[in-house]
C-alpha cells in the first residue's frame, strides 16, 4: 500500500525558521515533523510513498532518502493552489489500488490497523471546540454522509484531521480532476474536502476513523505544545554529569550539555551545545549554541548562537543573538 503526503507548504506562520528549512523538517521531540509521521506508517505495511514537495523540496528528499527505505516518488507542486490541487498532482503518479493520504503538517496518534483490511473509505475525525476552523464531517448510522470545508454554521463538531484511506485511489482521482477542470474552488483554493464530498455524492461508502491525538505544528506556540505532548508520551530520560536534567527532555547523543539546567519539556538536537544555561519548554535545533542564557518557550534555529540573558525567543537559522 502507498501513502500520499503533501509537504509543499511554505510554513509562513513559522518564520523565520521556514526561511531556510521546510516546515516538515523542523525539529520536535527529537526528530523532524515528517519523521514522526513516517514512523507511524511502518507498522501497517506502507511500502511506497508519494510526496508532494515544493519549497526547498530537495531538503525533504535528502532527509527521507537518508533515514528511510521506502520506495518514494516525488511530485513537485509549483503553484500552491490548495490541498486538493496537491493531491490531484499526486494521483497522477499514484496509479491504482489502495492509498492512505496523510497531511504533512500535523502529528497524529491513531490506530491505523483498520486501513489494512477495510473495504470502504475511511476518514480521520476528532471532536473539536470550534469546528468553524476546520473541514467537518456529518455522520449518520456509522457512515460519513456529508463534508463541509470550514462552515460558518457547523452542523457537526467532528473535524477532518488529515488522515484519509481509499481502497482504490482512482475514484478520488476522478473527483479531483473534475473540480480542477471545472475550477471549483473554496476560499480561492482547490479543496480536498470538496473532492471527497463529490466522492460521497457519487456513492462511495465512507466511515469515520477516530483519531485520539492530533498535534498541530502550524505556529510557534503549537509547535512548542506538540513538543511538550510528545516528550510526555514518549517518556524520554537523560542523566548527565555536571548538569541537572529535569524530565521529560530529549537530548541528542551528540549534543554537549555543560553546567546547565535543562528541562522540563526541552528538545536539544544533534551537534548542539548548551553551556552554563537554563532551558525550559524550548526547542534547540541542530548545531545551535546557547551559552550563559536563560530561555523559556523559545525556539532556536539550526546553527544559531544565543548568548546572554533571560528572554522569550524565536530565533531563525544561522542567526546570532548576543545580550552581553
Amino acid at each position: 500500500m502507498r501513502a500520499i503526503i503533501p509537504v509543499a507548504g511554505q510554513g509562513t506562520r513559522l518564520r523565520p525558521h521556514t526561511h531556510t528549512v521546510p516546515k516538515v523538517l523542523l525539529q520536535v521531540a527529537g526528530k523532524p515533523i515528517i519523521g514522526h509521521i513516517l514512523d507511524q506508517l511502518q507498522p501497517i505495511g506502507i511500502d511506497e510513498l508519494v510526496l508532494v514537495v515544493g519549497y526547498r523540496g530537495e531538503m525533504v528528499q535528502e532527509y527521507v532518502r537518508s533515514h528511510y527505505s521506502y520506495k518514494t516518488t516525488y511530485v513537485e507542486q509549483k503553484d500552491l493552489l490548495g490541498l486538493g490541487h496537491a493531491i490531484y498532482l499526486a494521483t497522477q503518479k499514484a496509479g491504482t489500488g489502495p492509498a492512505l493520504i496523510i497531511l504533512g503538517d500535523t502529528i497524529f496518534s491513531a490506530d491505523l490497523r483498520p486501513v489494512q483490511n477495510s473495504k470502504c473509505a475511511l476518514l480521520g475525525v476528532k471532536p473539536v471546540e470550534d469546528p468553524r476552523r476546520f473541514g467537518i464531517a456529518e455522520i449518520a448510522n456509522g457512515r460519513v454522509v456529508r463534508l463541509v470545508e470550514k462552515p460558518d454554521r457547523p452542523s457537526s463538531n467532528l473535524a477532518i484531521v488529515g488522515i484519509y484511506y481509499l481502497p482504490d485511489i482512482r475514484p478520488l482521482a476522478e473527483c479531483l480532476q473534475t473540480i480542477v477542470e471545472e475550477k471549483r474552488t473554496t476560499k480561492g483554493e482547490f479543496q480536498l474536502t470538496d473532492a471527497l464530498e463529490l466522492l460521497l455524492q457519487r456513492g462511495t461508502e465512507m466511515r469515520p476513523l477516530p483519531v485520539e491525538g492530533w498535534l498541530d505544528c502550524g505556529k510557534r506556540e503549537t509547535l512548542l505544545d506538540t513538543n511538550r505532548q510528545l516528550l510526555i508520551s514518549k517518556g524520554y530520560h537523560r542523566s548527565l554529569e555536571d548538569s541537572i536534567i529535569i524530565d521529560p527532555v530529549y537530548i541528542a547523543d551528540s549534543a554537549i550539555i555543560d553546567h546547565s539546567i535543562v528541562g522540563p519539556f526541552v528538545s536539544v538536537a544533534e551537534n548542539s551545545t548548551i553551556e552554563r544555561s537554563i532551558l525550559r519548554d524550548t526547542i534547540v535545533n541542530q548545531a545551535a549554541t546557547v551559552r550563559n542564557a536563560c530561555l523559556e518557550q523559545s525556539i532556536v534555529g539550526e546553527n544559531a548562537i544565543v548568548l546572554g540573558r533571560m528572554s522569550h525567543l524565536n530565533v531563525g537559522d544561522s542567526s546570532e543573538i548576543d545580550f552581553t
